[in-house]
């Protein structure tokens, strides 16, 4: 296994979770009715803030989408790094260790927060990314 191919299953990994993300946090709804209030309150209750009317539903879509865009900046980045490791593996420097390490505090997120799917795409992601940026010579600290 090498840096490039580790890179690459990330970020195909990282497509995936984006596209899993997306889907579930549209489609998702509680299976209780109070769970099914919050939702529609959530939805239905708007408030006032700066000249600007907002209600949390639409927060919470808004930051759905952008951990989406994330998600997809993530992939785009794993793979621009496994071409970089490739060709030119002193450019990554400490990118990829960094990059790691963002994903591993993704993954203690994901397993205080959220369900075993999210768990599971950020472990693998996070092995991934630690084991490519420890083959990756000019990565190492």
């Amino acid at each position: 296994m090498n840096a490039t191919l580790l890179y690459r299953i990330a970020s195909v990994l990282l497509i995936l979770f984006a596209a899993s993300h997306t889907v579930g946090f549209l489609k998702f709804a509680s299976p209780t009715p109070e769970g099914l209030a919050v939702r529609d309150a959530m939805k239905n209750v708007h408030f006032q803030f700066k000249g600007g009317t907002y209600s949390y539903g639409g927060f919470y879509s808004g930051f759905g989408f952008y951990i989406t865009v994330y998600l997809l900046f993530s992939a785009f980045l794993a793979c621009h790094l496994g071409g970089l490791a490739k060709t030119q593996p002193e450019a990554v420097g400490v990118l990829g260790w960094v990059f790691c390490a963002v994903q591993a505090v993704g993954l203690v997120l994901s397993w205080i927060y959220f369900f075993p799917v999210p768990t599971i795409f950020s472990a693998l992601v996070a092995i991934c990314l630690g084991w490519a940026a420890w083959l990756v010579p000019a990565a190492k600290f």
